[in-house]
């Protein structure tokens, strides 16, 4: 017996093996947005089938809404039909729907864990990569296709077949500075962005154990990036505090249940994975991505690999991402000159992504040439970030505050890169034209992302700590 944490939730939520066929899995909690469910809900309706668990499903709008002036209609035609049939559908089929200017809407990556509906020990599933996010609570969590979006909608489960087992140890402590985003960053470029392709990973290590659960859902939301089915990281202390109270969680008597349970969702001692990997934490420093895939990163202070380094395989398309990044091999990344700044999305959305942001340019101003688009995850973490004064501090330094939503991270609302230009992104994906046609991204921390708006150029943070 394998004995590992993902075999116990895996496991558990069998209803049957197909002989020589997928998994029938059942599913705890399915989320919803608008860009991915219009063809399933059609689907039911074709079949004139209900939504088999209704009260399972959480639907709101993300990808599409607009960070400003949401009160207001949209105005893109494509978008504002996304929107609008989101919230019919849920109307329709009986879905909780937290539709714009709803006090809980927001990404549904930021909103799930924030309100207690993501759990150790679920299954959850969206139509969307990101869905690995949620793993950070010690969840299996992963993304679908619209006709498996159907399927559970119709019947709770869905046919799977079961991804081999990986564990990523980090050893030691994270530096100054280093941020569960670096530590993704450079498993990337250490692991490539397949180096987990079939595979479940689990996080573990003292790096990974002293992070915060939302370094931890930062980690986990990258998962996808290294080709992994998802990602995600044992329950302990830090998760029961940080769920404790959350509106959806277990309460009182519930609750005692809960964590009794939850305590017991670790890999034995005994556990074997297909795969075990190390690394040290001591390794990584602030990161920044050079290309145009999250894997192709490197440490702030290095400088862009020679093409001898280079496999020759991969030597054509390496010389294909610089000519488009406009950057050369063995140039340092130090210095560059930024056009925009974005801090937000599902991967670095939260309050602890603006407090980092914030602790680097207090007392400093905007560099003039930078654009910088500051979008909170969800209306949640734009109230904590009034709460604790921190639109003040970015007032004072000349940044203005968005209002939720994907934003920059995939161009699919008004927030666009303009072709040419540099965007420093604590997004998840720099591939060509993802923040715009013909957008430039490099991929960094909040740490990094402040540093380059208040100097207008790529700038190592520690040197403003």
């Amino acid at each position: 017996m394998a004995n590992t944490l993902f075999d116990k939730i895996w496991d558990a939520h069998v209803v049957q093996n197909v002989p020589d066929g997928p998994t029938q899995l059942y599913i705890d909690r399915l989320y919803c947005h608008e860009v991915t469910s219009p063809q399933a809900f059609e689907g039911l309706r074709a079949r004139g089938l209900k939504c088999f668990r209704p009260e399972r499903i959480y639907c709101m709008p993300d990808h599409n809404t607009p960070t400003h002036d949401q009160d207001k209609p949209i105005e893109d035609p494509v978008s504002k039909t996304q929107v609008d049939t989101l919230a019919q559908n849920a109307k329709d089929f009986g879905l909780t729907h937290f539709g714009m200017m709803h006090p809980k809407n927001g990404i549904i990556h930021v909103v799930g864990p924030e309100n207690g509906l993501s759990l150790p020990g679920m299954t959850i599933v969206c139509g969307d990569s990101h869905t690995s996010t949620h793993g950070a609570m010690g969840a299996v969590a992963f993304g679908i296709g619209t006709s498996e979006v159907e399927m559970v909608m119709a019947s709770q489960c869905i046919l799977q077949q079961k991804p081999k087992s990986m564990r990523i140890t980090v050893k030691g402590s994270l530096g100054k500075g280093v941020t569960a985003k670096d530590v993704a960053l450079y498993l990337m470029s250490k692991m490539t962005t397949s180096g987990a392709t079939g595979y479940f990973v689990e996080y573990a290590g003292s790096a990974i154990e002293q992070l915060t659960m939302e370094g931890r859902l930062t980690l986990c939301n990258l998962s996808i990036e290294m080709g992994a089915r998802g990602g995600f990281i044992a329950p302990d202390e830090v998760t029961f505090a940080y769920l404790k109270d959350k509106e959806y969680a277990p309460k009182g008597e519930a609750w005692d249940k809960a964590v009794a349970y939850w305590k017991t969702l670790r890999s034995g001692d005994d556990a074997v994975f297909d795969k075990e990997i190390e690394f040290d934490a001591a390794d990584i420093e602030p990161m920044v991505t050079y290309g145009t895939n999250p894997g192709m990163g490197m440490g702030i202070t290095k400088t862009i690999p020679s093409l001898d380094q280079i496999e020759a395989a991969g030597q054509a398309s390496f010389k294909k991402a610089l000519d488009y990044m406009g950057f050369a091999p063995g140039e340092q990344m130090i210095g560059k000159p930024v056009d925009y700044v974005f801090c937000g999305s599902c991967t670095n959305g939260r309050i602890e992504d603006f407090r980092a942001f914030a602790s680097i340019v207090k007392g400093r101003k905007k560099a003039d040439r930078v654009i910088c688009w500051l979008v909170p995850g969800s209306w949640a973490v734009a109230r904590q970030i009034q709460e604790e004064g921190l639109d003040q501090i970015f007032k004072e330094a000349g940044f203005e505050l968005r209002q939720p939503g994907c934003s920059a991270c995939l161009a699919m609302n008004d927030d666009k890169i303009p072709a040419g230009k540099l965007s420093v992104s604590t997004s998840n994906r720099n591939f060509e034209g993802r923040q715009g046609p013909g957008a430039r991204t490099v991929l960094a921390s909040p740490l990094v992302a402040a540093a380059a708006a208040v100097t207008g150029v790529i700038t190592d943070p520690r040197t403003l700590m």
